[in-house]
């Protein structure tokens, strides 16, 4: 079963949203918690359920365009968006790999059993600063190319299933009265 139509409208359209919101929304949310493991603990389980939720929507937008694809008249603006569509999939995977092993981290450095060691002095080794700043630096990389390919995305959709349909001045719509 593919998702196509909701309420008259093609699937895409709709399920697309999920995604432009999501990703983004992910990959801040990575950013913050490689950057502040405190954050990242305080948002425990939902950042990586976040990511992979943001990580489902983009292959079911991605067949509800093509679908969508199949059923509007081909030209390059629509062919352009479908191309940069399937390159968003390894960005997401990404966000979603990054917010779970960021995650799993923090979330073993809070384990009670970790709390003693802390005290002690011994619960981080001289290599967690730089894991920290390799992990910022993933998710900054990672995060930047997630949002610059949904922009891409979705300026590409815009301009597919808007560059003929709309006046600029509206004369074309109610006729010229002057």
């Amino acid at each position: 079963m593919s998702l196509t139509v909701v309420n008259g409208l093609p699937a895409h359209v709709l399920v697309v949203h999920f995604v432009i919101v999501l990703v983004p929304l992910s990959a801040l949310a990575v950013v913050v918690a490689a950057i502040w493991p405190s954050t990242a603990r305080r948002m425990g389980i939902v950042l990586p359920l976040l990511a992979l939720v943001a990580l489902a929507s983009v292959p079911v937008a991605t067949q509800a365009g093509e679908w969508l694809e199949e059923h509007v008249d081909s030209d390059a603006l629509v062919r352009r968006h479908a191309e940069l569509g399937d390159g968003l999939l390894p960005w997401a995977a990404g966000l979603f790999v990054l917010a779970a092993a960021i995650w799993w981290t923090t979330r073993r450095s809070a384990s009670p059993e970790a709390a003693p060691r802390e005290r002690a002095g011994t619960a981080t080794p001289r290599s967690a600063p730089a894991l920290r700043v390799v992990a910022a630096v993933l998710s900054v990389g990672v995060a930047t190319g997630a949002v610059v390919d949904v922009y891409r995305i979705g300026d590409s959709g815009a301009k597919a299933a808007w560059h003929d349909g709309f006046s600029k001045t509206g004369d074309e719509k109610h006729g010229d009265k002057g």
